[in-house]
């Protein structure tokens, strides 16, 4: 599997690194070298089609004029692979490093039925390195942040990951998740860039209603969300229906600002926008979240909302003091849902043995 490391990166290290620019700026950079801007969009293609190139002179439909050009003023800077791992369950994580000498970690989610066949092929990326949001029970929060990826980083995540898919599984990614390393809120300009550049046809081209965006409840963001992107998908971090439960483990809920009050009328300003029901991600802790107290509180909220929920059994991470809840306790949480009409969904643990799954990634070999 080819890296694609970048020649001219080196060559000049002023140089405007065009991978870093969102199609709108693509096109305004391009007109300032003197070309038409739909030039933007042929460049576009050559970054992040099904074969991504690593130099300018490699595309063959531009000017030689404009690759000239390129080549003295413009770099590609890519991530590389550093490390693979594969699960037994077939799940794929990537240790990738950025240009800073940072680490940054992917997944590939297979969703493999009874009779072996694959079903989906998920994409878990990440857009951020670490993260500042300090939810008490992720390994990744405990990081703390440490960098944005820009637009084109959070590309590259899916471009590798797709060759993996079409490598090992001989089909295409279907679909990509937002719910790697990061609050990808926080990192709201280069999250709505990358947004452009998987769903555009001369590009990823994938369908944005196969896209999710998952937040652990940024209320303003999550208004611009549907503003900007009303056909991508959102998921939030819930974990708990109450403020104090909530707030306990997860401090973006002590903030006026971004607090279960706050964070309810932006959901339901999203949905009403949208047409689509946003999904909680719910992970159950034992005996902490997991009572049919919480299972009813938690319907009359996705009731108010128009929400359905994902719940998540619990990956452990060292030196994290919670417990999976037990499957006894999973199926009454359930039924409790299903009795008041709420669309449930189990999220199993996949990639635990690589430290892929949910809760996990922070750059552990």
């Amino acid at each position: 599997m080819s890296t694609l490391s970048n020649k001219e990166s080196l060559s000049d290290l002023n140089s405007v690194d065009i991978r870093a620019l969102s199609l709108s700026e693509l096109k305004t950079w391009i007109m300032e070298l003197g070309e038409p801007k739909w030039r933007a969009k042929q460049i576009m293609h050559w970054m992040y089609s099904t074969d991504p190139v690593d130099s300018f002179t490699s595309m063959t439909n531009l000017p030689l004029s404009l690759r000239s050009a390129l080549s003295d003023k413009a770099r590609m800077d890519r991530l590389v692979i550093d490390r693979s791992f594969t699960s037994e369950d077939l799940t794929v994580k990537l240790l990738l490093r950025l240009p800073s000498g940072k680490l940054v970690e992917s997944v590939l989610i297979p969703s493999i039925d009874d009779a072996q066949q694959v079903q989906r092929l998920t994409v878990c990326v990440s857009s951020q390195v670490g993260c500042a949001m300090g939810c008490a029970f992720c390994a990744t929060g405990k990081m703390g942040f440490h960098e944005n990826l820009t637009c084109g980083q959070i590309v590259d995540q899916v471009s590798y990951v797709r060759e993996i898919a079409r490598e090992r599984f001989g089909r295409d990614i279907s679909n990509i998740v937002f719910m790697g390393m990061g609050e990808p809120l926080l990192n709201y300009k280069a999250l709505l860039a990358s947004l452009e550049i998987l769903t555009h046809p001369d590009a990823i081209g994938l369908s944005p209603r196969r896209i999710t965006v998952s937040t652990v409840g940024l209320a303003r963001r999550i208004r611009d969300l549907a503003n900007d992107v009303p056909k991508i998908g959102l998921a939030v971090s819930l974990h708990s229906p109450f403020e104090s439960k909530r707030s306990s483990i997860m401090p973006v809920n002590r903030s006026a600002f971004t607090d279960l009050s706050a964070l309810e009328p932006a959901m339901r300003y999203h949905t009403d926008t949208t047409g689509r029901k946003l999904t909680f991600e719910y992970c159950l802790f034992q005996r902490f979240n997991d009572s049919l107290d919480d299972a009813r509180a938690l319907a009359k909220l996705c009731h108010r909302v128009h929400a359905k929920v994902n719940l998540i059994m619990y990956n452990s991470v060292p030196g994290i003091n919670f417990h999976r809840t037990s499957e006894a306790q999973l199926n009454e949480f359930v039924k409790a849902l299903s009795r008041h009409g709420i669309i449930v969904t189990v999220r199993r643990s996949r990639g635990e043995d690589i430290a892929a799954a949910c809760g996990q990634l922070a750059n552990k070999s």
